[in-house]
């Protein structure tokens, strides 16, 4: 029987993040000693495991095949422990998203949460990147997107639960000028548009809708963040591409519209990433339920 499981603990950190530098970050111990460890379990083995590739650690096939069975039994063993140590309901649960999201969809809706679970306390942080859940002692992100699952490590769990169609939104002022036109006199209006859209972008739009030129467009405002386009567009500064349910309110109230009713040809798909081994679980299961009857509403 294998004696020693911290070294598979340390392993099974290093293979994920192919790198010892990070599972020294996951784990607070230094580099020199996760390398130390691992030289430790090939000698125990009496085989390579790693294999460096520029600033990578990447398995050999004998890593491979142990990374499996590894992540495999430790994922059985913290389900385990984490039966014995399962939190009660009442707490805290710290959650990421964009943004945008936290800023127009959730901060709003959360007293609604607290009122129903005030027992539960909320910790909020953005981050438009996908950061390491665990380094960051995070419960719980929300994330959007074409890529979330790629980006996901392999012991989270990644749930869908549901998509929007993406469209341009102005204000209703501008709205009103352009109804009668077609999606072709957007090239005249200033277009706002994330520095970096993704697959939300605008020149895939246009393609859609059928309309040439974009590429000769001049009129561009960049910004970071939705929430920061979304205040530019309510203001009646041009046209941005968003999802509806960030700016639902100002929609039913008539300050902003749908100028042209052409969704984006990609859609944003909507995923809880978690430990599922997490002790807060049952927190976790009582605040996801309530933001998915929150968006069904």
């Amino acid at each position: 029987m294998f004696k020693n499981i911290n070294l598979l603990v340390t392993f099974e950190c290093a293979a994920r993040h192919k790198s010892y530098s990070r599972a020294a970050q996951e784990l607070c111990i230094s580099q020199a000693a996760v390398s130390q460890q691992m030289r430790q379990l090939e000698n125990l083995l009496n085989t390579s495991l790693f294999v460096r590739k520029g600033k990578q650690m990447l398995l050999s096939q004998s890593g491979k095949t142990l990374f499996e069975h590894a992540q495999h039994g430790l994922t059985i063993l913290n389900s385990g422990v984490n039966q014995l140590r399962e939190e009660r309901i009442e707490g805290e649960l710290t959650i990421t998203s964009t943004q945008a999201f936290i800023a127009l969809w959730l901060m709003p809706r959360l007293q609604s949460f607290t009122e129903l679970y005030p027992d539960i306390q909320i910790n909020v942080s953005s981050s438009a990147s996908f950061v390491d859940l665990k380094q960051h002692h995070i419960d719980l992100a929300i994330r959007f997107g074409a890529n979330v699952e790629q980006h996901t490590p392999s012991n989270f769990n990644c749930d869908y639960f549901g998509e929007s169609g993406v469209y341009p939104i102005c204000s209703s002022q501008l709205a009103h000028q352009l109804t009668s036109q077609s999606p072709e006199a957007l090239l005249n209006q200033k277009l706002v548009t994330l520095e970096t859209p993704g697959p939300y972008d605008w020149p895939t739009w246009f393609q859609s809708a059928g309309v040439l030129g974009v590429n000769d467009y001049k009129q561009w405002t960049k910004v970071n963040s939705t929430d920061i386009a979304l205040s530019a567009v309510c203001s009646g500064h041009g046209v941005t591409l968003a999802v509806p349910y960030l700016c639902q309110h100002q929609l039913d109230s008539g300050e902003l519209s749908i100028p042209f009713d052409l969704p984006h040809p990609n859609t944003v798909k909507r995923y809880f990433v978690y430990d599922p081994t997490s002790p807060r679980v049952a927190r976790l299961r009582v605040f996801t339920d309530w933001l998915k009857s929150e968006m069904a509403a």
